[in-house]
């Protein structure tokens, strides 16, 4: 299993990316030093949108589909 995500960041920002491990990669943008360079910055971050996938490859496609959209389509889709 493969997770499609959305964060919003604590500058009101959202982020989009893809992991196999939620929960790790949300710790990540959260506390990591040398991983999240997006987020590193806009912490606090939390989890508002999320679509799992059966491979990572399908939840990457989806990552790049939602980096494509606009953020007004972005908060759309979190409706």
């Amino acid at each position: 299993m493969a997770t499609a995500y959305i964060l919003l960041c604590a500058d009101g920002t959202l982020y989009a990316g893809s992991t196999p491990d939620m929960g790790r990669r949300l710790h990540e943008h959260n506390h990591a030093k040398s991983w999240a360079k997006y987020t590193r910055g806009r912490r606090p971050v939390s989890v508002v949108y999320q679509e799992e996938y059966a491979t990572l490859a399908e939840a990457r496609e989806r990552e790049r589909e939602i980096k494509r959209l606009t953020r007004s389509q972005k908060l759309k889709l979190l409706k």
